[in-house]
């Protein structure tokens, strides 16, 4: 029914806006839930046994999250009588949160949940729960002013490790797309307590590049790698066009997937931290490989060119092709113009 997804989506939109416009935790964690709540029919509507268990696998988790939390908060209210969310003085209420906002957007070590849950939902649902679903437990990660900084950099280099690591043996899309997003979720996290507007900035080009991937995914119905050995002969453009895509993902210039990593690197060698921006460089190395492998499936291997090869993709598709044209652009032509776009980002 229209009408429900329409208001299933207000809800996403209401939950999270509630999250931005508060300095409370109550009203914050309200958001979070109300989320959480909206997001769980979009991801069981298939009617699906992967579905189903998939929503139950996040819903589990999001509310263990969203309790750990609530249990943090409130500790903090009884040792400084303060609900405000930027007045978080004593380190155990600070750790619980840093580590409950890590497993709502699936930071390493939390992160076992992520490949499950994005596996068994479609790509719509997927793409909604890799970016949208990021943006409260970000502002929430902004706000609290972290005082465990090596927690933070531990988590970052973990999740930027785990997520080359673990998409390197991966066939599926769907998994390779959120070992990705660990991946990219650690570059940011590494660098929150020095620059907070390079991590939007990382947040912002991670959100353009996923959206053009996972367009280019349901322009082809494509959810496995055997699936887009065929799709040269659906849509070649297409076809020329991701390995761009993927490599911007990757972090290689001059795409615009290069200018965060850049950055963050350039600022943790500032800060000292040349062993871990070293570490994280090496890092990208491996997320690279596998994003090579995805470009080598789907530009390069050629099927037979029978009837039973290119029948399927004969078939037109009826999704818009202006919104993955934009994301495109910006996946690959935003570098040119990077003194403008960290000038517009807030200090």
């Amino acid at each position: 029914n229209p009408y429900i997804i329409a208001t299933l989506l207000f809800s996403l939109g209401l939950g999270t806006t509630i999250t931005f416009a508060s300095s409370h935790w109550l009203l914050a964690w309200m958001g979070l839930e109300i989320n959480t709540l909206a997001i769980i029919p979009l991801m069981a509507r298939n009617h699906h046994p992967r579905a189903v268990e998939a929503t139950t696998k996040y819903f589990l988790t999001q509310a263990t999250a969203a309790a750990v939390l609530l249990f943090a908060s409130i500790s903090n209210a009884w040792v400084t009588g303060q609900w405000d969310i930027s007045y978080m003085t004593h380190p155990l209420p600070n750790t619980l949160i840093i580590l409950a906002l890590s497993l709502k957007i699936g930071l390493a070590p939390l992160h076992t949940w992520m490949p499950e849950v994005l596996q068994g939902l479609d790509l719509t649902t997927g793409l909604i729960l890799s970016t949208w679903q990021k943006l409260a437990p970000f502002y929430l990660f902004l706000q609290i002013a972290p005082m465990n900084y090596t927690l933070l950099i531990v988590l970052g280099l973990f999740s930027t490790l785990v997520g080359g690591w673990g998409g390197l043996n991966q066939t599926q899309l769907r998994k390779i797309l959120a070992y990705s997003s660990i991946a990219h979720l650690g570059w940011m996290i590494l660098v929150l307590q020095f620059s907070p507007r390079l991590t939007l900035l990382a947040l912002l080009t991670y959100f353009v590049m996923t959206f053009s991937l996972f367009m280019v995914f349901k322009f082809n119905n494509s959810t496995t790698l055997n699936s887009l050995t065929t799709s040269w002969a659906k849509a070649p453009a297409l076809t020329a066009m991701l390995p761009l895509i993927l490599l911007s993902l990757g972090g290689l210039p001059p795409l615009t997937g290069f200018l965060p990593k850049w950055m963050i690197l350039l600022e943790l060698t500032k800060q000292s931290l040349a062993l871990i921006a070293t570490l994280a460089a090496l890092s990208a190395l491996l997320s690279l490989f596998f994003y090579l492998r995805v470009s080598y499936a789907m530009a390069l291997t050629i099927s037979p060119n029978n009837t039973t090869g290119t029948l399927p993709w004969r078939l037109n598709s009826h999704l818009p092709s202006t919104p993955l044209a934009l994301a495109a652009s910006l996946t690959t032509c935003l570098l040119p113009i990077a003194p403008a776009t960290m000038a517009l980002l807030p200090l």
